[in-house]
């Protein structure tokens, strides 16, 4: 399927996905449909909405005169060992073929290296870019060299994670605290409503990491009063150390549940802890992202089931954004590039698997 189907397809899905689970008859006082008629304006606004849709801006009929202007953009990423960032990737060099722009992609190799992507960040600067992306491993840390950036006329686009400023123009993510909320609806089915649950999340210094963790447990807090949430630990995405701490909270908490792993590295450390102390069938996992240990575990039931994020869109959208901004044209402040909940029934759904990376 080309690019531009796949997210035109992606956008209606997750338009009718959302529709379908949040919208609810608007009632009057006493429970009764009000009688009133939509206003002709709202039935416009409405469609307007409706129709609103992702159109790629780089064409064939463009590419030529954006070429000419040798853009070059690097990307910072949050890191480089999980293969959601090898997919966001390949969609930034997917968007940087169909831009004509060169662009470079880096991250440090642990996402708790703040210092050492603060390092590559002042590098990619030092070296002029005309714009820059940039995930942020800690939402404030890099806010000085942002100011440089926009002292310097440098656009930034943030993806993945934003920062605590308003100097990026555009941030290209998912919507984490939703998603995380409906990891937090499914788990809540699939215990039954009530018993412990754990956490194992990445950081709580990157706006993924805040978001994933709230979204999660606010939910269960606000809507499902018999589950408790016993623990929420930080494994920094690494599998062996959110391994160990999976396996500590098992250990100290044997009635639990459940257990939501809060992005690649979480979820494998969960998913290694419940294996290793042979608790398969006994604990609800779910995880975030893809990758084939994940693949391979919701296939085979080991793991309940995991949110999946759209990477290469997100690469791509943040390339694109950027040379947007270069080009003069308007920019959305939010690029919401989607999300699903997959398991073993629905992963091989057309939809679905095009945003599972192996």
């Amino acid at each position: 399927m080309k690019l531009s189907k796949l997210f035109a397809l992606l956008f209606v899905l997750v338009f009718g996905l959302t529709m379908s689970l949040g919208v609810v008859v608007a009632q009057d006082g006493d429970g009764e449909e009000p009688t009133e008629e939509p206003t002709e304006e709202v039935m416009d606004e409405e469609a307007e909405e409706e129709e609103t849709e992702w159109v790629p801006f780089c064409t064939e009929e463009n590419r030529d005169e954006i070429a000419e202007r040798e853009f070059f953009i690097p990307l910072i990423s949050k890191g480089f060992q999980h293969q959601f960032w090898q997919a966001v990737r390949l969609g930034a060099e997917q968007a940087a073929e169909a831009c004509g722009v060169e662009i470079t992609f880096e991250g440090p190799e642990s996402e708790s290296q703040v210092d050492r992507q603060i390092e590559m960040l002042q590098a990619a600067l030092d070296r002029n870019p005309d714009a820059i992306g940039f995930a942020a491993l800690d939402s404030q840390a890099a806010i000085p060299l942002l100011e440089r950036a926009e002292e310097e006329g440098i656009p930034v686009i943030a993806f993945d994670s934003g920062v605590e400023s308003d100097i990026p123009l555009a941030t290209a993510a998912t919507d984490n605290v939703a998603a995380a909320a409906l990891a937090a609806d499914m788990m809540a089915e699939l215990i039954g409503g009530e018993g412990q649950v754990a956490v194992i999340a990445h950081d709580q210094t990157s706006r993924t990491g805040i978001d994933r963790v709230e979204g999660f447990v606010n939910r269960i807090e606000e809507e499902y009063p018999d589950i408790e949430i016993v623990d929420v630990q930080y494994g920094g995405g690494d599998h062996l150390r959110s391994t160990d701490l999976a396996k500590a909270i098992i250990l100290a908490h044997p009635d639990l549940k459940g257990f939501f792993g809060a992005n690649e590295g979480s979820a494998i450390g969960v998913l290694n802890a419940v294996m290793e102390l042979g608790m398969e069938g006994d604990i609800v996992v779910i995880g975030y992202d893809s990758g084939q240990a994940q693949l391979d575990a919701v296939r085979s039931g080991v793991m309940a089931g995991a949110i999946t994020q759209n990477p290469i869109g997100i690469g791509y959208r943040t390339v694109e954004a950027a040379v947007m901004a270069l080009m003069g044209e308007e920019v959305p402040e939010v690029i919401d590039t989607g999300f699903f909940y997959y398991d073993a029934e629905n992963m091989d759904d057309e939809e679905i698997a095009a945003l599972l990376y192996e």
